[in-house]
């Protein structure tokens, strides 16, 4: 899915809207903000899926439901991205509820599988529409995302390896600009040449040893390049000199900023908000055909 960066920060604004007005959780039932927080979901939520359907789904022809098989679309970076996207609904989900004091149980329950909730509703958007289709891969890969919070929640009560988001342009999206983006903000979700996904793993909540910074993380990205088509067979005859399809695989430093120690819950919030995205950092790359490249900085 392309729009799956956009179906996060709109829900984002929950995490911003309750924290910036009541800012400090609550230790035990709070009603009115429990009532709030469904309110605001619903709304944004609700809001997100008309706003697909006025903007996505209205001008192209319907069918009878219908599932595709796109796994092989993409390199699956979109399948990355459904994971990415899932997780941090989720978690964003959670956290607003442990906002207004809901038992840990009802975080994970509501809260924790709200992404997996709302993006199964756009799938069936998906296998609405003849232009594309529900697909076995996003579910699983929503699942996935889902799954990856939950049971970290089960088992360390707290979330050691946090899914993260980097993005560069690339030479490819001015040779399909209306599939790969024409403005910038168009190909941070279309060009997936150069989306970068990352699952960054916190050392301290690891190894427990002092010597090591509770805030230091190292990242294991994922990303393809040379990608002007969803698969081979549909590139364009005249770009078929740029279809260098090539997988990537990363290993860089990156920072966890909800573990650094704070005691504004303004900042808290801030933290949690840009803890999506991974920090430029020096990057070592190894691509499928066993070719290196360091970067000094990669974003």
């Amino acid at each position: 899915m392309k729009y799956f960066l956009f179906l996060f920060f709109s829900f984002s604004l929950i995490g911003q809207n309750t924290q910036s007005n009541f800012l400090i959780p609550s230790d035990s039932l709070h009603p009115k903000r429990k009532q709030l927080v469904y309110i605001t979901e619903g709304a944004l939520l609700g809001g997100t899926l008309i706003g697909l359907n006025q903007i996505w789904y209205k001008d192209y022809p319907k069918s009878s439901f219908h599932f595709i098989n796109d796994n092989d679309d993409w390199m699956q970076m979109d399948k990355a991205g459904h994971l990415y996207s899932n997780y941090h609904l989720g978690r964003m989900g959670a956290e607003a509820l442990a906002w207004s004091g809901a038992t840990k149980k009802q975080q994970l329950i509501y809260g924790g599988t709200l992404g997996f909730a709302f993006m199964s509703v756009v799938e069936v958007f998906d296998g609405f529409s003849k232009e594309w289709g529900a697909s076995w891969g996003d579910v699983l890969a929503n699942a996935a995302g889902t799954g990856l919070y939950v049971s970290q929640e089960l088992l360390w009560e707290e979330q050691r390896i946090i899914p993260k988001f980097s993005f560069h342009k690339t030479k490819y999206a001015a040779l399909r600009p209306n599939t790969l983006g024409e403005s910038w903000n168009e190909q941070i979700l279309k060009d997936y040449n150069g989306q970068t996904y990352w699952l960054s793993a916190n050392l301290y909540s690891f190894v427990k040893a002092d010597y090591v910074p509770k805030w230091l993380n190292l990242a294991f990205g994922y990303g393809a390049d040379g990608m002007v088509s969803g698969s081979r067979e549909t590139v364009p005859a005249e770009l078929m000199s740029f279809n260098h399809r090539t997988r990537q695989f990363y290993l860089s430093f990156d920072v966890d900023l909800t573990k650094i120690n704070t005691q504004s819950h303004t900042l808290k919030t801030l933290f949690s908000i840009f803890n999506t995205i991974k920090v430029p950092a020096p990057t070592l790359e190894i691509n499928q055909f066993s070719r290196t490249k360091l970067y000094f900085i990669y974003f």
